[in-house]
């Protein structure tokens, strides 16, 4: 039996220490390392080694008790923590580790949300419980208010295969059923662990244990218990699927393309589909932390790593699987690529290109319009890291301009686009509905245009140049968001369309509808979960006002009050300083990612970035016509007069 275990945390809470663990007590590795002494196996790069924080999601190879085992060590840190949810794409199990002494932070808060969202069974760990004061039912209670109630302390609760009462109870509190049958008859072992099983994988319960990494206690008694535990079941005989999930380049500087099979199996020499592709797997590895193997096959279950494949991108689904995984954890800043002159710029954009490859969240793009090049990041932390990897990797020395606030524009009531591209030799015409859509949303479409009207092969044309890019707004420039844009009709000619003609069209007619939109500006928001003592509530509210930031009424919660709200990201990204100072660092403040929401300062943001909506060379919303064999422009403002499918 195959399966994949991811190990999450928030950073510091012993994540790394407790892989190391399991890997020891199943003899993968013959010595245990320490992230303070810089030899953990699986922090293998020589960043983590100094830093002593897990940038990359790592793997290592554990057999035990007929499975074998995939262990993905995950950063912690929140910079880093788009790499930590595309491993939680692969995992079949998680296993969530929580320091007792610090209880639930607010990083945990957001791994457990990701962790809900992709319905992965989840262990806790209570990790630390050797130091002095630690309670752990203080922890257990943290954990039922902020996470779940449905979670149950397995620490002790069996015994040579046998449940406590308690832990039986709480099993058929959760199964009508069962409980039926324990009242008529009692408990019957077998049943019981069969049912315990079921509701774990499907997320109905949350076994936890308690221990301490560092001192190798209860780490491999939970590890037994979560293999007895666990099951995966995967079809071998039927079609290639599989899910990419890591991009990479080896020593060599090969590609090498990390994915789990999820039905079927793989062979060397064969050949994989993946969007409108097909290349030949020209070897399989299997990685155990920085060395593998190599094997001729592959099958469902397995997480592996082939070379071969060129242009597949993390998320995609390979063989049968065609639907691209969607990530929700995205950067909120961008910052400037800095870099000696002497180097060329198509030079240090292909080594940033490389980069943006295995990790798709920094949307690396070379602004034309400035001549620059600019990274999204998640944090300041994170420049630091790629400033040390371009150089170790690529050897060139780059800085990174002051991070600044990643903004995003859409609308606020529907409107009707036209775009009609018709120079000598060529034509296109496209009407688009543009309707304001949920936040988070993103870019939806919708085809009402009917067949007789345009081919399909053109109205799939369309459809792709609403995707091909990000489109930028007419405020900023920033990209266009949470829109509903809809195919209303288009028209081609038999003789003069060709490949591009639409693209100019379908980009003319959105540029001409945000001409006549309401729009909106967009900044990123916090929520935000403040605990400090009674005597800084006032201050507090009163920081949060000041930063244009909403709460909820706080709550008392022993000697200390709980706040929770909303607040831009622009004016709280620096908050933890000064909240650190006036609590003397006794005070608790979660930030996390809380979407994109209407800018609070939306006049001095579009003066400080001074865009030009008509001195963008990307976009432009004038169509173009053509009469007496010469084009001719149409303003935006008179296209829809000009266009001949009214």
């Amino acid at each position: 039996m195959y399966k994949t275990i991811g190990i999450l945390a928030h950073v510091d809470a012993g994540k790394t220490t407790f892989s190391e663990q399991l890997l020891y007590h199943t003899n993968s590795i013959r010595q245990r390392g320490r992230v303070d002494h810089k030899d953990a196996f699986l922090d293998n790069h020589a960043i983590e080694r100094e830093r002593g924080i897990t940038v990359f999601a790592e793997q290592g190879m554990i057999t035990y008790n007929n499975s074998t085992y995939t262990i993905i060590d995950t950063p912690g840190h929140v910079d880093f923590s788009p790499e930590m949810e595309r491993a939680i794409q692969v995992m079949d199990y998680a296993i969530l580790i929580i320091s007792a002494v610090d209880g639930v932070e607010g990083h945990t808060e957001t791994v457990w949300q990701l962790l809900r969202k992709h319905k992965i069974p989840t262990f806790f760990f209570l990790n630390k419980t050797d130091r002095e004061g630690v309670n752990i039912q203080t922890t257990l209670n943290e954990i039922r208010t902020n996470l779940t109630e449905d979670v149950c302390d397995i620490t002790n609760a069996l015994h040579d295969g046998l449940m406590q009462e308690e832990l039986i109870e709480f099993i058929a509190e959760r199964d009508e059923g069962l409980l039926e049958q324990y009242m008529a008859s009692g408990y019957n072992k077998e049943i019981w662990l069969e049912s315990f099983k079921k509701s774990i994988s499907k997320n109905e319960i949350f076994p936890c244990a308690s221990g301490s990494a560092l001192k190798d206690l209860g780490v491999f008694a939970f590890f037994e218990k979560l293999d007895q535990f666990t099951e995966t079941i995967y079809e071998d005989n039927s079609d290639f699927a599989a899910r990419v999930y890591k991009i990479r380049h080896d020593d060599n500087d090969q590609r090498v393309t990390f994915m789990k099979c999820l039905s079927g199996s793989l062979q060397v020499r064969d050949e994989v589909d993946y969007g409108d592709i097909t290349e030949k797997i020209t070897q399989i590895r299997l990685y155990n932390g920085n060395k593998f193997t190599t094997v001729n096959q592959v099958q469902a279950g397995e997480l592996f790593a082939v070379t071969g494949l060129s242009g597949a991108a993390i998320g995609d689904g390979l063989g049968v699987l065609r639907e691209k995984a969607m990530f929700e954890l995205i950067p909120t800043l961008k910052s400037k690529v800095i870099f000696d002159a002497k180097i060329h710029v198509k030079e240090m954009l292909r080594c940033f290109k490389i980069l943006d490859a295995e990790d798709p969240s920094l949307h690396v793009f070379w602004d034309e319009h400035v001549q620059e090049i600019h990274v999204h990041v998640m944090g300041v932390i994170q420049l630091e890291v790629l400033e040390q990897i371009v150089q170790e990797r690529f050897a060139f020395h780059v800085t990174f301009g002051e991070p600044k606030i990643l903004y995003k524009e859409t609308i606020a009531l529907s409107v009707t686009g036209y775009g009609h591209f018709e120079p000598l030799r060529h034509y296109a015409e496209v009407h688009l509905q543009i309707e304001p859509a949920k936040r988070g949303s993103g870019i939806t479409f919708e085809n009402k245009c009917h067949a007789d009207h345009l081919s399909v092969g053109n109205q799939n044309l369309i459809r792709h140049h609403i995707f091909d890019r990000n489109h930028h707004g007419l405020l900023t420039g920033s990209t266009v968001t949470d829109v509903k844009i809809a195919l209303l009709t288009g028209r081609a000619n038999n003789e003069h369309t060709s490949g591009g003609d639409f693209r100019e069209a379908t980009h003319r007619a959105l540029r001409q509808g945000l001409e006549q939109a309401d729009n909106i500006l967009l900044e990123p928001y916090y929520d935000f979960k403040i605990k400090v003592d009674l005597d800084h509530i006032g201050r507090v509210m009163s920081d949060v006002k000041q930063a244009y930031g909403q709460f909820t009424p706080p709550e008392n919660v022993g000697d200390k009050v709980i706040i929770k709200g909303r607040v831009p990201v622009a004016t709280f990204m620096n908050y933890s300083t000064t909240f650190a100072a006036f609590t003397n660092g006794k005070g608790a403040l979660t930030l996390n990612f809380g979407g994109y929401d209407v800018c609070h300062n939306p006049e001095q943001v579009m003066e400080e970035v001074g865009y030009d909506k008509n001195a963008d060379p990307e976009y432009t919303s004038t169509s173009i016509f053509c009469a007496k064999g010469k084009g001719y422009s149409v303003p935006w403002e008179e296209a829809e007069a000009a266009m001949h499918c009214l």
